[in-house]
């Protein structure tokens, strides 16, 4: 099973380096990429049952000759197709070879969205089914089309097939009704019934979630003495004085939970969990306060060189009066800035020093590093932060995140973190106003921006992931700027940024926006994180049907950070979803509920692959698998002599240890 991919018949040179760049090199791991979704092709829809919102498979005939019309950088191919119960119009973008296959009267099974376009029912870029059954759909690979991609999964399971040895002790597959491995493996891709893949995917999930809790448990119990900190009594309370602001009671709590670590002998390792705008900057900087008291360096490593200078200049603002001599270490300064940087990090110079992953850098030297601090945690990995922390004797490490996650699923995500909890907002904060709007309102919602912008105000439009997709395909964020540009509000200033841009171009692009020489900046969910502008009272979200309920909250949070009303458009037809997120402005609520109907796939994301199997985050579609595996982990760990706790916890060895420690969260 650990062969090389290069012995799969079509996987040739291009395509193997396509798989090694998504972490991919042996059967066995193209085997353990699982599928994100499976397209449901056991139950057809007559087209007369078809609503808005819905995701169905039709059986159709192409009702007429097809047509195709180009708009900027799109190529729309439009056809009429019918049943015995209605006519509807299926749309496709960017399939120049579609035309060909579409002659009048041709049978096709159409798998794909329903959308409301123009006052009509329209299936929006829908996949043409061959099959039957229940059939997979994977996380794109860029370089390798999603069919190639099926087919080359397939293979390996037949490669694989009666192979895989069932390494989770008997006695625990029958105390929780675990299937078969083997049997697993060939439902998880390409299952026989709905109830063989449930029982393949409890299973697979079920492993995997215990063996990594084991591995985050045994990484956590390693843990060295620390640095130990000490400052008077009184640097608490000192530091708030000092606020502008009067802290919040959770601000307090969490503040005095990180103050304790400091002072106690091993070193601290705790996450700071908050909404969007709930205070966790004033934390760490408080951290970073208490540090310089007894004599020791900080380092705040953000995500973004954007999020790198706002704390730069917060920083300043706020710590400099207390005598704190801050620097900041990106990618994009000269080389005689670094060398000045490296020299002041090296001696002392600099107190605080805040940066991008340049912190981590070779040739990267500290005085006396005691507290190291990393900003929206999930953009990063046990690595990475395990890195920033080895530039000193085991400093302290505080990381903060504000994706609100529930806090079974944390035991998951962050086992190897004490996790504190900000669960209040400060007083003053505007709240967002969010309203669904359909395609009928679209106009109306222009006019409405217009008069913002008159007012001075700035506006986001946020459009879903460019990503290829066999079932759904969202305009992309260049075309919409192209519309607006162009047609729909040609007189405002517009900039783009989206994630294939060059990071100059795309930090310089933002730079334009957050100074105010910018109106209106469209793009992907790159802003999801480390943007501030106050003066942002706008946030228009395309497509927001295809984003889960917890990036859509994250997403909103960019607006309402003045003091004006603030407004969160989303584009879609009303559901029970969107009409929850308008409901509510509680993260945490919002989160949850995201979880309940969509499993922590949204939380997980790709951004555990590398540390679990691509697709287990939406394996792990429970809170009770989470809750069970978490105390089975327990229970195993409490007595590591017992003959089934040794095996599980070598298992967990073996599998995670080393990646644990090697991963790179997107």
């Amino acid at each position: 099973m650990d062969i090389s991919l290069s012995q799969i018949k079509g996987i040739g040179p291009a395509r193997l380096k396509a798989f090694e760049a998504a972490g991919i090199r042996t059967v066995r791991e193209l085997t353990m990429f699982l599928p994100k979704e499976y397209r449901d092709l056991t139950a057809t829809v007559p087209l007369a049952g078809l609503q808005p919102g819905d995701t169905a498979a039709v059986r159709v005939r192409v009702a007429g000759e097809p047509t195709e019309r180009r708009a900027k950088r799109l190529l729309i191919t439009k056809v009429y197709v019918t049943d015995d119960t209605d006519t509807i119009q299926v749309v496709w973008y960017n399939r120049p070879w579609l035309k060909k296959q579409l002659p009048p009267g041709r049978e096709l099974l159409l798998y794909g969205k329903v959308e409301h376009k123009q006052g009509y029912i329209s299936l929006v870029s829908p996949t043409v089914e061959q099959g039957e059954g229940l059939v997979p759909v994977y996380r794109s690979i860029a370089g390798i089309p999603p069919k190639a991609l099926r087919q080359s999964v397939e293979v390996a399971l037949k490669l694989c097939e009666g192979q895989w040895p069932d390494e989770l002790p008997e006695s625990l597959r029958r105390r929780y009704g675990l299937c078969e491995r083997n049997f697993a493996m060939r439902n998880a891709h390409f299952p026989d019934s709905r109830e063989a893949l449930e029982a393949a995917r409890r299973r697979i999930a079920f492993e995997e979630l215990l063996l990594y809790q084991i591995a985050l448990r045994l990484f956590r119990s390693t843990g060295r003495e620390g640095v130990r900190i000490d400052f008077d009594d009184d640097a608490v309370d000192a530091f708030w004085q000092r606020l502008p602001f009067a802290p919040t009671n959770a601000q307090r709590r969490v503040l005095s939970e990180v103050a304790a670590d400091l002072r106690a002998p091993k070193a601290m390792a705790r996450m700071v969990q908050g909404d969007v705008g709930s205070g966790k900057t004033a934390i760490a900087f408080a951290a970073i306060a208490l540090a310089y008291a007894g004599g020791w360096q900080s380092a705040l490593m953000a995500p973004t060189e954007v999020l790198a200078r706002q704390h730069y200049e917060a920083a300043a603002k706020l710590l400099a009066p207390l005598g704190i001599r801050v620097g900041l270490l990106v990618g994009s300064l000269t080389q005689k800035q670094h060398r000045l940087a490296h020299e002041a990090i090296a001696n002392g110079e600099w107190d605080l020093a805040i940066g991008t992953h340049a912190l981590i850098t070779e040739g990267v030297e500290y005085r006396n590093l005691g507290l190291v601090v990393t900003d929206e945690q999930h953009r990063f990995g046990v690595r990475q932060r395990t890195m920033l922390s080895e530039k000193g004797d085991a400093p302290n490490v505080l990381v903060m995140s504000a994706t609100p996650i529930p806090r079974t699923l944390s035991l998951i995500l962050y086992g190897d973190l004490d996790i504190s909890i900000v669960d209040e907002l400060p007083p003053g904060r505007t709240p967002v106003a969010t309203r669904i709007v359909p395609e009928a309102k679209r106009s109306d919602m222009y006019g409405f921006l217009r008069k913002e912008v008159a007012k001075g105000r700035q506006v986001y439009f946020v459009c879903p992931l460019v990503e290829e997709s066999e079932a759904v395909e969202a305009l992309p964020a260049e075309a919409v700027y192209e519309d607006l540009r162009t047609n729909r509000l040609p007189e405002l200033r517009i900039e783009l940024v989206h994630g294939r841009m060059k990071p100059a171009d795309k930090d310089a692009a933002l730079e334009r926006f957050r100074t105010g020489e910018a109106d209106v900046l469209v793009s992907t969910t790159v802003i999801e994180v480390g943007v501030n502008v106050p003066n942002a009272t706008v946030m228009v979200i395309e497509n927001a049907e295809r984003f889960g309920l917890a990036q859509l909250h994250q997403l909103r949070g960019r607006v309402g950070r003045g003091t004006e009303a603030s407004w969160c458009f989303l584009m879609a037809e009303p559901n029970q979803r969107l009409r929850f997120l308008a409901s509510t402005t509680d993260g945490f609520k919002i989160a949850q509920k995201d979880m309940e109907l969509r499993g922590p796939g949204e939380l997980f994301g790709t951004r555990q692959s590398g540390a679990l199997s691509a697709g287990l985050g939406s394996l792990a579609g429970d809170a009770e698998l989470l809750k069970l595996t978490h105390d089975e982990a327990r229970t195993l760990m409490a007595d590591p002599d017992d003959s089934e706790a040794k095996a599980v916890i070598d298992l967990a060895k073996d599998r995670f240890a080393d990646r644990l420690r090697d991963v790179a969260v997107n």
